[in-house]
């Protein structure tokens, strides 16, 4: 692995040339950049396509937690439902959306910590020394923060992407009865003749795209709209970000050390920074490892904050507060992040906020993998 990541030498090397204006520091620091921005974009992209069916799934079963009625069993059961009703185009619902997400989210998140990790050597007296490990969190965490005011919108549009063809149908009057009474508009559906009835390829057509979602975002709240569910996002990403990027400098560290036979593992070290990584590179499978263990982190360290973001961002979509719904179908709809997250406590529990938790993880340690092993390769290959 090259070290433009953690506290590796070569890296401090870069950073110190800048300090001291020698010459070719800042094409060095453009080039650095420009690799962060492209690695971290492939990455995210490649690690994205494998793991959306399963992001949707996690979308869906987060966002039922305030439903009086839970509209899927577990994940394999929203997973086979969404197979039958959909098809495969519904579990690939609003993919390009999330594509471009998690290129922006995963090259800034790379970008943000190898900057930030800069600043704290500029900071610092001695600009050749390695970072600690508590260091490190602070500079993943801080990178995280930033990168959550990019990551909050986009997953706005995904999260009411996802869930579209969940929204209750319009209930139109029944002039049949007396007085006229409400009933919902797939039912009429149901009774047409078959060429009559909408599928779910003429439903898919006629919701609104991503474009729409932003407008209209935009048009009732102000730009303020695209960021609803933005301070979970912050708490999300700020202490995940912070877990993840540590604990893969962490384990990526000690798989070095048992590799170059370093003294560290017997216990002659005293500190995560004087473990020897002086020209040497995380093999596939080590990067691939440290990688997959630094995602289950990720995600099971702050959790409960994701379930609430999306039954935030797409509270509007599942429990309008215009509907002709009766009132007791519906539960008060969400407000703040403290707000929604009591209400999902009363509402289903500790369970309700790890909704989709152990399917997620399950996703996030070959995610995770991809990301790391595809952006260490990348790196190594165009040092």
């Amino acid at each position: 692995m090259e070290p433009n990541h953690g506290p590796f030498s070569e890296r401090i090397h870069l950073d110190a040339r800048k300090l001291d204006g020698t010459d070719g520091s800042r094409s060095s620091a453009t080039v650095r950049v420009v690799k962060d921005i492209t690695f971290g974009s492939i990455a995210g992209m490649v690690a994205e396509v494998f793991e959306y069916p399963l992001d949707l799934a996690k979308v869906r079963l987060q966002s039922q937690v305030l439903d009086t009625t839970a509209r899927f069993g577990g994940p394999l059961d929203c997973l086979v439902q969404t197979w039958r009703n959909e098809g495969v185009r519904g579990l690939y619902r609003g993919l390009p959306v999330p594509i471009f997400g998690a290129m922006a989210e995963t090259a800034g998140l790379f970008l943000a910590y190898s900057q930030l990790q800069s600043l704290l050597l500029w900071c610092s007296s001695d600009a050749f020394r390695q970072l600690s490990l508590p260091e490190l969190g602070l500079a993943a965490a801080g990178s995280g923060f930033l990168t959550s005011f990019i990551i909050t919108p986009i997953e706005l549009v995904k999260c009411k992407m996802q869930v579209q063809m969940l929204t209750a149908p319009p209930r139109i009057p029944d002039f049949k009865t007396h007085p006229p009474t409400f009933i919902d508009a797939a039912s009429v559906n149901s009774t047409l003749p078959r060429q009559h009835r909408h599928t779910a390829s003429q439903r898919f057509r006629e919701l609104p795209g991503p474009l729409a979602i932003v407008s209209n975002a935009v048009r009732v709240s102000g730009l303020k709209g695209l960021w609803v569910g933005h301070v979970a996002t912050i708490i999300r990403e700020t202490g995940g970000t912070g877990a993840w990027f540590v604990s893969k400098d962490f384990f990526a560290s000690l798989l070095l050390a048992r590799r170059t036979q370093a003294s560290y593992l017997s216990g002659t070290r005293s500190s995560f920074a004087q473990v020897p990584r002086d020209n040497v590179e995380l093999l596939p499978w080590e990067s691939a490892l440290s990688g997959a263990l630094a995602g289950a982190i990720y995600r099971l360290s702050l959790y409960p904050a994701d379930t609430v973001k999306s039954a935030i961002q797409t509270a509007d979509d599942l429990r309008p507060p215009d509907t002709f719904t009766p009132s007791e179908r519906l539960s008060k709809r969400p407000g703040s992040f403290w707000e929604t997250a009591k209400a999902m406590y009363k509402t289903r529990g500790v369970r309700g906020l790890y909704a989709g938790c152990g399917m997620t993880v399950a996703r996030a340690i070959p995610s995770s993998a991809i990301v790391f092993v595809v952006y260490d390769g990348l790196t190594q290959r165009f040092a």
